[in-house]
């Protein structure tokens, strides 16, 4: 079963929340993450919010959304917005999955494509396409807000992050 977005939403990413019950999309074209409840008895998904990833009066045209991310804790979730250049920050209602803006966390470069989330939930790296950058931020762990770290790391067209775990071999 499908879910019907609004005309022009542009849907370009999804996130499950880790309980299962909810899960998240990132529309690119106008600017809103779509909250949905999940029922996996039936598969179906149904609408339950759509919350604006930028500030009230921000301009649509030019700009776009990319990443969303569920922080492993359940607690939290993170938006990109290409153009702002910004993290959108929501904090997750535990009872019914409805979004909270915290704010924007400006990325401290330009085209956020893509972020991620360290597996500890500890960090989060976002990697500034259009600056060559990926630039470092601490989670905090209890209102969700991003803290720049004062780390950067100069990359060629950073357009995705991946953890991998680490090995040693024998």
């Amino acid at each position: 079963p499908g879910v019907k977005m609004a005309p022009g939403a542009g849907p370009r990413h999804f996130a499950f929340h880790p309980s299962g019950k909810w899960g998240y999309v990132i529309n690119e074209l106008n600017l809103t993450v779509t909250g949905m409840d999940y029922n996996p008895q039936t598969g179906v998904f149904e609408i339950i919010q759509n919350i604006s990833t930028v500030p009230a009066g921000t301009k649509r045209k030019g700009n776009s959304t990319a990443q969303v991310l569920v922080h492993p804790s359940g607690k939290f979730l993170y938006g990109s917005n290409r153009g702002p250049n910004t993290i959108a920050m929501y904090r997750i209602d535990q009872t019914s999955g409805q979004l909270t803006s915290l704010g924007y966390q400006p990325t401290g470069g330009a085209i956020p494509r893509n972020f991620n989330i360290d597996p500890s939930g500890t960090f989060l790296l976002a990697a500034n396409q259009d600056s060559n950058n990926v630039v470092v931020f601490r989670i905090d762990q209890e209102t969700g807000l991003l803290k720049p770290m004062g780390h950067e790391i100069d990359v060629p067209k950073p357009v995705c992050i991946q953890f991998l775990p680490i090995t040693s071999t024998p």
